[in-house]
């Protein structure tokens, strides 16, 4: 079958030219719009952006050999055919963001956005089964929550979309306003604020002001979603206030919250939980493990109140949730004739998700329901925390302790130190970089052990995952949980 054929029109030349202001050589009509040529789908509209390294111009060619059904430029390209489908414009990212606006202008979606310094991307997840369910549903990919990453998700919204999904992140202040501001969002949940990229702000205070410009892109009629258990909550309600946000909703714990949670039960695999929506009793189960996931089920719940949609219907659909990869997938291998449980959360570490993980380490079992011989983490940087990342780091002793984690292995100078602040029975090993630790910690693991493996981006955790799968021969099952 022909894929672009498979796929509804999303963008026309005629109106492709009313978004961004540019010029339509050959009419030509989109089924998608992509900005990596190396995973462009037949009928995308490729965007030839430019980055640190590459200029996506270099690659048109490419993109339309594979099938793109035009490509977005800003300067000629030498040896293109005359005939070449393309979108002339002035700026290829001031483009995109055009796509976007345009996108967002008839305002036929209701819109959430997601930010907070931890729980994003599963957030947007749940709130991306739970409305889907119910109508027609478009949400971000991954964490495309950048300044490229959320205009190419608003620019791919259908029009006939009912609800929208959308992740806005940052690291520096002033970055959420403008995102939010494209995005327009009707309803948009702050799922924390805690010391992460604190490299970059002169305080956790300030943190909080910059995720609370998420509210710049709102209306008065809007819904404002805040955690009621953070301590910067009065903070967040105070910004939202300002901006004259008439719903300042909140969830978590706390017995004024208006998303309260009741009862929860951990499993390795799963959570049972019972909480009150805005009154109304809803007892559901996640489908992955971990608390900070059932405080996140609160926020995306209270989301789909705001919007009317219905909460039992969004509740049932978390038994479906699934950690993906990088955070929290765990795989099933077989190491000397053992199960060994592999859990991969290489893509990102901050204090709070580190212990977050932990905890989930904590209560990991085997596939047949036993607890492990060992549990093991391996531990690399966290990342942007600036004069506090000595501090940070030694700070995860407690939670390693807490958790009953039998043996550590740390990569990077912070992590390194925290290694050597640790009980002599609990150090598996250390080394200055991922690249190194592949080695001690592949010779150490054995049969019967759950590992995790986590770290900042930049510390690069995932060639460990990879060596752990390789070590242990693949036999890898992926489940939701131990």
């Amino acid at each position: 079958m022909n894929v672009a054929l498979s796929r509804p029109a999303l963008w026309s030349a005629a109106d492709a030219v009313v978004a961004t202001g540019g010029e339509a050589i050959g009419d030509w009509a989109a089924t998608g719009v992509s900005i990596d040529s190396r995973t462009v789908m037949p009928g995308d509209l490729f965007v030839a952006l430019k980055g640190p390294s590459h200029d996506g111009h270099t690659f048109v060619a490419q993109a339309l050999a594979q099938g793109a059904a035009a490509a977005m430029i800003d300067h000629p390209i030498a040896d293109l055919p005359e005939s070449a489908p393309l979108l002339l414009v002035a700026d290829t990212l001031d483009g995109l963001v055009g796509l976007g606006l345009y996108a967002r202008l008839p305002r036929r979606a209701a819109v959430v956005a997601v930010t907070g310094s931890v729980g994003k991307t599963s957030t947007k997840e749940m709130l991306r089964l739970g409305l889907s369910a119910q109508a027609a549903t478009h949400a971000s990919i991954g964490n495309l929550n950048n300044h490229w990453g959320v205009p190419l998700s608003l620019a791919r919204m259908p029009a006939g979309a009912t609800y929208g999904v959308f992740e806005l992140g940052m690291n520096h202040a002033g970055e959420i306003a403008v995102l939010s501001q494209q995005v327009k969002p009707d309803v948009a949940i702050i799922t924390a604020v805690e010391p992460v990229h604190i490299e970059f702000f002169p305080s956790v205070e300030a943190i909080a002001d910059a995720k609370a410009e998420i509210f710049a892109g709102m209306s008065p009629p809007g819904a404002a979603i805040l955690n009621r258990d953070n301590a910067h909550f009065p903070r967040l309600v105070a910004h939202a206030r300002t901006r004259g946000i008439s719903r300042v909703w909140s969830f978590g714990e706390h017995e004024e919250a208006d998303a309260r949670l009741i009862d929860c039960s951990l499993h390795a695999s799963s959570s049972a939980v019972t909480a009150d929506i805005k009154g109304e009793i809803v007892q559901y189960s996640i489908g992955a493990p971990g608390r900070h996931l059932v405080a996140n089920s609160l926020a995306m719940l209270l989301a789909v109140r705001a919007l009317g949609a219905d909460v039992a219907t969004a509740a049932r659909e978390l038994a479906r949730i699934e950690a993906i990869k990088g955070r929290g997938q765990r795989r099933v291998l077989a190491l000397g004739g053992e199960p060994l449980v592999l859990i991969d959360e290489s893509y990102n570490a901050s204090p709070p998700a580190v212990g977050a993980a932990l905890k989930v380490l904590a209560e990991a079992k085997l596939p047949d329901g036993k607890s492990p011989a060992r549990r093991v983490a391996v531990l690399g940087d966290m990342l942007e925390l600036g004069a506090r990342a000595r501090a940070l780091h030694l700070a995860l002793k407690s939670d390693l302790v807490a958790a009953g984690i039998d043996l550590v292995f740390c990569c990077g100078p912070h992590m390194s130190a925290l290694f050597e602040a640790l009980p002599p029975c609990m150090q598996g090993g250390a080394a200055p970089d991922s690249d190194a630790l592949v080695p001690i910690v592949t010779q150490a693991l054995r049969g019967g052990d759950v590992v995790m493996v986590k770290g900042s981006l930049g510390t690069k955790m995932a060639p460990l995952v990879a060596a752990i799968d390789a070590m242990a021969g693949s036999t890898a099952d992926r489940r939701k949980g131990g």
